[in-house]
């Protein structure tokens, strides 16, 4: 067969040419990625002959060998796994064969070390084979088939394939290596890397020098040793070398469950989030084992989506080696052992979540996520709440539930928020302003998963959890710490500005009412309870909704503040009366641009408030 040449897709060669311009500060990395895949196309081939044991034959003990050549300057990795075929070769190495390629591209800064988690995190480790060669050649025939196949590329814009089916099954990747990166040719470089990075790499490693072969991993699943006898730079090496990451865990959880389900399992909180946390195809990168066998990595029923940032490995004896994906999406043994695994993360986030500010790194990182617990309908959500944290009126510190119920007014039954878009417009909303004179404390919520939870998480501990905007003869009962010096607009006036308020703003609201809620502002809108926030519209409309301006709105205002005593003072003047009716749709839209929303009319507003200055100047 003639060599084909094939061009690169695109974000290959931008990955490429980050790759290729020393993006890994430490590119050692490269031969525990190139291990690391090893590995895994051994696993993937053992899987394999539990459904076809007639491939047995030709596959052997399975082991990686790393063989350096001096005299050729070529460093060999060669494993007798799964291999791969021509679609596999372009697939996976041609192309970044993963949805959501294009974000990936577009996260991608040019900041060296962020960039360089970005790609780890994304699975193209092979890529990190340019990092020291400038010539790399894959030579692999796939299980089960009876071609073969040799890749070939530099890094440049294209890669070759052709034919050989003289190949034994599995893959070696031959490099040709750059004259400064030789030092990955000496025997004892390869023994300290192969330990520091993949000694916990259940097949053995083989070192061949010339006739001679040396296994210079321990060739033991980490998980099965003793806890006593793994260090904390193991723990990292081997959460970095499954998750693909840089970072140091946060979190390292290692047991071994037993009773009905016996299972072992070493989990790992990162310190960073992955940059697809968000993706809608976002897994958690967990692996099933059954009996140290690989089963799979694809397994949503193991672990519920709000916990998808862990990582790590569970390993069970109470499945059949032979179980397909469709049993594992039935088997009560998966929901017995998920309901074990949450319930002891849950534990160890409430051990760790004594030391506030250690916690605090978590939340930063994960706590957007972790409140979708809030809302998916799980046995835990109580548990999760307790976990749950806050950013509140009274401190800059973030707050649990607990400690807003312990420190509730004297009267106060409720726990209060108020949904936005950022804390500093948060707490200069209006509608905080009775609150504040009454010391009482409100969650600042933020994240736009919170306008979801708190519309099925309703109550916490008997507490209700009410939006600002909805408290009413509640707010009333707490006494004001200090009396307003202001007096109230008289009623009969009161009545008079009310219907000429709803007059001037027409369709704009549904109801003009007074509030307690207002100290300093004269004006403020809410919502009915039971209808879409204003932050919810926002957030439709981000998303390209199209949904027009609430008219169920409700315009409060300060019967107190001087500007209401002053246009109710103005009502009946008809020298003035035109000023009147611009005054109010000032203050209208004054209102929604305190509340983050558009002007229907810039102009128009542009033109009032110049009106306004003007006068005040003459």
């Amino acid at each position: 067969m003639t060599e084909e040449k094939i061009e690169f897709k695109a974000e290959v060669s931008k990955v490429l040419d980050i790759v290729i311009h020393s993006l890994y500060s430490n590119k050692e990395i490269f031969l525990r990625e190139l291990i690391s895949n090893a590995s895994d196309a051994s696993d993937k081939l053992r899987y394999a002959l539990l459904l076809h044991p007639e491939l047995a034959s030709k596959t052997g003990e399975f082991k990686i060998i790393l063989t350096p050549d001096k005299l050729n300057k070529t460093l060999t990795i060669t494993d007798n796994g799964i291999g791969m075929n021509k679609e596999d070769l372009i697939n996976h190495l041609g192309t970044i064969a993963r949805s959501g390629s294009a974000e990936f591209i577009k996260s991608l800064t040019g900041d060296k070390q962020k960039d360089m988690a970005l790609i780890g995190q994304f699975g193209v480790g092979f890529y990190s084979a340019f990092m020291v060669a400038d010539k790399v050649i894959v030579k692999t025939k796939k299980a089960g088939d009876d071609k073969g196949y040799i890749w070939q590329s530099t890094g440049a814009d294209s890669f070759t394939i052709e034919e050989d089916d003289s190949l034994p099954i599995g893959t070696s990747i031959i490099l040709s290596l750059k004259k400064d990166d030789e030092e990955f040719l000496e025997p004892i470089r390869l023994r300290h890397l192969v330990r520091q990075y993949s000694d916990h790499i259940s097949i053995p490693i083989i070192l061949k020098e010339g006739a001679k072969e040396e296994t210079i991993n321990s060739a033991s699943a980490l998980w099965t040793r003793p806890k006593s006898e793994i260090t904390t730079e193991q723990y990292k090496d081997f959460y970095q070398s499954v998750s693909h990451a840089f970072d140091e865990p946060w979190m390292t959880m290692h047991y071994k469950a037993e009773g009905t389900i016996d299972y072992t399992a070493l989990l790992f909180v990162p310190t960073k989030p992955p940059f697809n946390l968000f993706q809608p195809d976002r897994k958690s990168n967990l692996q099933l084992y059954v009996n140290r066998v690989f089963i799979s990595d694809d397994l949503p029923e193991l672990m519920p989506f709000f916990l998808r940032f862990m990582t790590g490995v569970i390993d069970t004896n109470d499945l059949p080696l032979n179980v397909s994906r469709e049993m594992l999406q039935k088997t009560p043994v998966m929901q017995k052992i998920k309901k074990g695994i949450v319930k002891r993360i849950l534990n160890e986030l409430k051990k760790r979540s004594e030391d506030k500010e250690d916690y605090k790194k978590f939340w930063d990182s994960f706590g957007i996520v972790f409140k979708e617990g809030l809302y998916e309908p799980i046995d835990e959500r109580a548990e999760v709440a307790d976990l749950c944290r806050f950013n509140q009126t009274a401190s800059d510190d973030l707050i649990s539930f607990d400690e807003y119920v312990s420190s509730m007014k004297e009267g106060q039954e409720n726990i209060y928020y108020l949904t936005g878009t950022n804390i500093d417009s948060l707490k200069n909303n209006p509608q905080l302003e009775g609150f504040a004179a009454r010391g009482i404390n409100v969650l600042l919520l933020t994240d736009p998963i919170d306008e979801f939870w708190i519309q099925t998480y309703t109550e916490h501990k008997g507490k209700k959890i009410i939006s600002v905007m909805h408290a009413g003869a509640d707010l009333e009962k707490i006494k004001l710490e200090n009396e307003p010096t202001e007096k109230a607009l008289d009623k009969d006036k009161e009545k008079e500005l009310l219907k000429r308020i709803k007059e001037t703003l027409k369709e704009s609201v549904k109801d003009v009412q007074v509030t307690d809620r207002l100290t300093k502002s004269p004006f403020a809108l809410i919502t009915p309870s039971g209808m879409m926030s204003l932050n919810l519209e926002r957030l439709m409309k981000a998303h390209g909704q199209q949904i027009a301006m609430n008219s169920d709105r409700i315009l409060e205002i300060n019967p107190r503040h001087e500007v209401i005593h002053k246009l109710a003072d103005m009502l009946g003047n008809k020298e003035v009366d035109e000023k009147i009716n611009d005054a109010i749709l000032v203050l209208f839209d004054q209102t929604l641009i305190a509340e983050g929303e558009p002007l229907k009319d810039p102009a128009a507003f542009s033109k009032r408030l110049t009106n306004f200055v003007l006068n005040g100047l003459a």
